[in-house]
């Protein structure tokens, strides 16, 4: 992020600017050719600095009034976003209502922090059921906590996605609680599904299913099984092989293709699904996302985020000779200013060949990208964008959790 004097000077050469061009994030008040207020151009120009992308940054302001006297309500999650547009509006010479909301909320009472309990947690762009499913998290996923909604809460993944998860799939924190977490002795579990059963026994009751990438606190081992705890203090007993000690597990996690493709593979066949990041199923961005989670490295949630890493190798679709294994192929269209627009992403094989989850495919496949194929899809070739060598991603791990570089 820029530095102070860095974005002091950009805020006030947007201001300047604003007073001449409409900006592309209007106002929703705003209809046909009618121009945002400068009081909408102020919001936007600090929202294109400190929020350009909603989906990670919250920045929820309306202004209300007029050149004497403004009041700013809404919520935000950035204290210096707040700063700056109080700044931009006391230096029109105006009286500034400050009702801007900075979260997390007071009414949490200092939990903040949160870890999923269920073994998928459904991660909605809403507070309610009914709302599109924006992303998942696995079992004891750290979240952060923001604010309260009846039963929901909004809350950030480790990847910084903004969504909404029932009180249900839950647990909440304070930061003493969280740290203790953080140093305590965790599982990961590996296998690609199980369960957690009631007792150290073959044939006992069932706590929950588990998917690959879910983290327990480890309690010891009983015989054949470990003793693990979930967030919320339930004990349950896993066969001992399909378990590992998390830090050692990212730590050793290779990062060359071969490796990576192994665990690729294991998702062939999975079911596509909108918004999903697990075994149960997953869209594109989460099948790259989940395979490269389980070799200890952090992508961001979507596409269009994912083509924001890593070095470019391809922009020449018919020289697929410079890609690599292990290359990330991104796939859209272009806009009518030339900009891409990029709405799928696979991870390439070798010899024309790619695995991607696709909505046309139904499932996790290998597809390729070379005529005469077998494995041939004419739609993928035709809507190649850019391909991208993904090097020097965060590592997961203690000088890095989750929430990113300490």
């Amino acid at each position: 992020m820029f530095s102070y004097p860095i974005r002091r000077r950009l805020i006030v050469s947007l201001l300047a600017l604003s007073s001449v061009c409409c900006w592309s994030c209007e106002s929703p008040r705003t209809t046909g050719d009618e121009k945002p207020t400068v009081a909408q151009q102020r919001v936007d120009s600090i929202r294109m600095i400190y929020a350009p992308d909603k989906r990670v940054a919250l920045l929820d302001v309306e202004v209300i009034g007029d050149e004497d006297r403004y009041i700013l309500r809404g919520r935000t999650n950035l204290p210096a976003a707040k700063s700056a547009l109080l700044s931009a509006f006391a230096e029109s010479g105006a009286t500034i209502v400050d009702s801007l909301r900075l979260l997390p909320e007071p009414e949490l009472g200092g939990l903040r922090y949160g870890l999923v309990r269920q073994s998928v947690a459904n991660i909605r762009s809403e507070p309610r059921h009914s709302a599109e499913l924006a992303t998942q998290a696995t079992l004891g996923t750290p979240l952060r906590v923001y604010e309260r909604r009846e039963s929901w809460y909004r809350v950030q993944t480790p990847d910084g996605y903004l969504s909404w998860l029932d009180g249900g799939g839950l647990h909440l924190l304070d930061s003493t609680a969280f740290a203790e977490w953080r140093t305590s002795d965790r599982l990961i579990f590996t296998g690609d599904y199980g369960f957690a059963y009631r007792d150290p026994a073959d044939g006992a009751a069932v706590v929950t299913d588990l998917v690959t990438g879910a983290i327990l606190e480890d309690r010891g081992r009983v015989g054949a099984f470990r003793r693990v705890a979930y967030p919320d203090g339930t004990v349950a007993y896993v066969p001992a092989g399909d378990l590992a000690p998390l830090a050692d597990y990212w730590a050793q996690a290779p990062a060359d293709p071969t490796a990576l493709f192994a665990t690729a593979d294991r998702f062939l066949g999975r079911p596509y699904l909108w918004g999903g990041t697990s075994g149960k199923g997953m869209d594109c961005s989460g099948f790259t996302k989940t395979v490269y989670y389980l070799h200890g490295m952090l992508l961001p949630r979507d596409a269009s985020q994912q083509v924001r890493e890593g070095e470019e190798i391809l922009t020449d679709t018919t020289r697929l000779d410079r890609l690599q294994p292990g290359d990330f192929l991104f796939f859209g269209n272009l806009r009518q200013d030339g900009s891409r627009r990029v709405t799928h992403v696979g991870i390439y094989r070798g010899d024309g060949r790619f695995t991607h989850s696709g909505a046309d495919n139904g499932a996790v496949r290998t597809q390729s990208l070379r005529r005469g194929d077998a494995k041939f899809a004419e739609h993928r070739l035709q809507t190649l964008l850019v391909a991208k060598r993904l090097n020097g991603l965060t590592r997961l791990g203690e000088s890095a959790w989750y929430f990113g570089p300490s």
